[in-house]
Formats: structure tokens, sequence, C-alpha cells
């Protein structure tokens, strides 16, 4: 038997989900450089957190999201897989 979604959902909707946190993740393979972000700052969609530097290539990480920068989870020199969290935000 399947499950009925509930009354004015789809089973579609599971990208408007009211979970508040997010993460930035690093899109490369690298040692990852912060940028002038700490914990309580407010970035908007697009904003530099860092940097994840390869050999001879510097991948900037942007956050996907708006809101405010709950903590770093990865440390400066700290070498980085792509998808790797970087950081935990929290979106109004």
């Amino acid at each position: 038997m399947e499950a009925t979604p509930p009354p004015g959902r789809t089973d579609h909707d599971g990208e408007h989900l009211t979970v508040p946190e997010r993460m930035i993740v690093a899109p490369a393979v690298g040692v990852f450089r912060p940028h002038d972000v700490s914990e309580g700052a407010t970035v908007a969609v697009g904003d530099i957190v860092g940097v994840v530097e390869g050999p001879g290539t510097e991948e900037p990480v942007r956050s996907a999201f708006a809101g405010t920068v709950m903590g770093l989870l990865a440390h400066p020199g700290e070498r980085l897989r792509i998808g790797q969290p970087v950081a935990w935000m929290r979106v109004a």
C-alpha cells in the first residue's frame, strides 16, 4: 500500500522542508582558506566564505543559501574533498 501525502502536499514537496539548517560544502579537492566569515556572520546567496586551493587552482566556496553562519566546520589549512562540509548555517 502506498503512503498518501497529507492534504495540500504532494510527494514532490521535499524541497519545501522547514528544517532551518543548511551546509556549505567544498566544491573541489584542496586546502581550505577561509575568508572574513565568522560565527554569527550574515551571508547572502553567492557570498564567498573561503577558497579551496588545489595544484595551480583556486576555487571559491560560495553559500547557496542566505542566512547566519553558525560555525565553520573546516579549519584553515585543512585538506578537503568535494562535498565535505565547510560551514553550517541557519536560514531565515
